[in-house]
């Protein structure tokens, strides 16, 4: 889907609603494969063997699975009506399900992983408030109201920077088995969830203009940073144990994704510049980018990490390594030609060369090493440890 968005820029496809296909890429990106990547992921790590023997858990999967394949087939169809609403708000009442059955059944090991396994769980709750915003906001002030993008921007935010975020990092705490000293993680910690709720004020202040939310914003950012340093101060003489044992895909791979979310801090630091902020929302490239550095770089790279380091994903397996390879160097191609569009508009000097084209030609990558991965999934069966 999102392959087919690239083209679209490229030659015009007729019968196609780039909108609707929009809905349904992103859609099947967040609720197909981060959230259920993260439902197996917490399933495996946190529920204990006894609990895992409910059936439950298995036919919730499949309900959720279907929820996502009718989003799927009907947001590129309709975009957004009848079918694809139900569909949608089947997905969310399977995922509070699925939230009062971890709450119940998970046995985290360490304060650290309780914490933020519980504080991700709550962040998807909450999430979801936006959702249910949008038929009042619609039925009071219509799609191009305030109202109306402040409750998709809600939504967006704390599933991305709250319970996308918090659950990788509950699951990396529980893959690196790093001593922290539970007075620091704590204060790591308030300072972190702040941080997220108050990094709202930015997205809210592209539909609200006062300078009240880019104070709130700034806030924010500094809480952030504050708590990334003292959360490095924390971890720093573990990390190399951690590291060592890897294999150079498993360390780059996971480094790939450590870097994206310093870079992601940074570029929230960036941002702190009033006349960048504004920037930051006009120019569509910025925002892309900024998505796809989150969801493909920090979320993903730590999903990719945690299946190798697992056995999930072969490493002896050459289709699967370069499959990983291809999909990494398609997103760094990408992430520098969306940056760099984003640059040379911002500076007033209209297109990048050949920027559609070589966006598409780049894109190819990131499709071509997933069906990599996937054909060597099926060729070889995980012996999960």
């Amino acid at each position: 889907m999102g392959l087919l968005l690239r083209w679209m820029y490229v030659a015009r496809i007729e019968g196609v609603n780039f909108q609707f296909l929009m809905h349904g890429h992103s859609h099947v990106a967040m609720l197909g494969w981060v959230y259920l990547m993260l439902y197996c992921l917490i399933f495996h790590f946190f529920v204990p063997k006894e609990a895992q023997q409910k059936p439950i858990y298995n036919r919730l999967f499949w309900v959720t699975e279907i929820a996502v394949i009718g989003m799927m087939i009907d947001f590129p169809a309709q975009g957004y009506a009848f079918v694809s609403i139900l569909f949608s708000t089947m997905h969310i009442f399977c995922s509070y399900y699925f939230c009062y059955l971890i709450w119940k059944d998970a046995k985290p090991t360490t304060f650290p992983e309780k914490r933020m396994l519980r504080t991700a769980l709550f962040f998807m709750l909450f999430s979801t408030l936006g959702v249910w915003c949008l038929g009042p906001a619609v039925g009071l002030a219509g799609k191009a109201s305030a109202f109306y993008q402040i409750a998709i921007q809600f939504f967006l935010h704390f599933q991305f920077n709250g319970w996308f975020l918090f659950a990788v990092l509950a699951l990396f705490f529980k893959q690196s088995k790093l001593t922290i000293n539970e007075k620091k993680f704590r204060v790591v910690y308030n300072l972190f969830v702040s941080s997220t709720v108050l990094t709202l004020a930015l997205p809210v202040s592209w539909s609200l203009s006062n300078p009240i939310f880019y104070w709130i914003n700034g806030i924010g950012v500094v809480l952030q940073l504050l708590s990334a340093v003292l959360f490095i101060q924390l971890i720093q003489s573990q990390l190399r144990a951690f590291f060592s044992p890897l294999s150079s895909l498993q360390k780059t791979v996971y480094g790939f994704a450590l870097f994206s979310l310093a870079l992601k801090i940074i570029i929230q630091l960036v941002v702190l510049v009033p006349e960048l902020a504004q920037v930051s929302h006009e120019i569509r490239n910025f925002v892309i980018g900024y998505i796809h550095l989150t969801m493909l770089g920090i979320i993903t790279g730590f999903l990719f990490g945690f299946a190798f380091q697992n056995n999930f994903l072969n490493l002896k397996s050459t289709i699967q390594k370069w499959g990983t390879i291809l999909f990494l160097l398609g997103f760094v191609a990408t992430e520098i030609l969306l940056f760099l569009q984003g640059i040379w508009l911002f500076l007033n000097l209209g297109s990048f060369p050949d920027y559609y084209q070589n966006l598409f030609l780049s894109s190819i990558f990131l499709p071509t090493g997933l069906l990599m991965l996937t054909v060597g999934i099926f060729k070889y069966k995980p012996q999960i440890i």
